[in-house]
């Protein structure tokens, strides 16, 4: 039984491949061509050039990996809360003085980044979410 499962895959991967790559570049172009010419006044394009930009997109931003420190997005934010929790006093001390002059307390405009819902580093999880709400 197991063994035919196997043999089986080898042929179900590249349909669903297939029909992966047909949906994405049907929804692409979809889009594409419903909002790009009415908003930026460009031309419509092909099934294949929306296939085409998409894989452009995946090469130049990434494929959902988050980056190399272990973030990525607001849904990894938990990896670091537990990072950060593991931590010593002095450790801690130590990462907030570094993120401090790091980022200097601004965000890149000049701006505060919490906007008064910040993260408190020394509360717990259930806590802090329900501090920012």
């Amino acid at each position: 039984m197991r063994s035919f499962f196997y043999r089986r895959r080898f042929i179900f991967i590249p349909f669903a491949i297939a029909a992966f790559v047909a949906l994405t570049g049907f929804v692409v172009m979809s889009l594409w061509n419903y909002l790009v010419p009415a908003i930026f006044h460009l031309g419509v394009i092909t099934f294949w050039q929306a296939v085409g930009l998409f894989v452009l997109c995946k090469i130049l931003f990434g494929f959902g990996k988050g980056n190399k420190m272990g973030g990525g997005g607001p849904w990894m934010r938990h990896r670091m809360e537990d990072r950060f929790r593991n931590m010593s006093p002095e450790e801690k001390e130590k990462f907030k003085q570094k993120m401090q002059q790091h980022c200097g307390g601004r965000g890149r405009w000049g701006h505060d980044h919490d906007h008064g819902r910040g993260f408190d580093w020394d509360m717990p999880a259930e806590d802090t979410a329900k501090a920012t709400e």
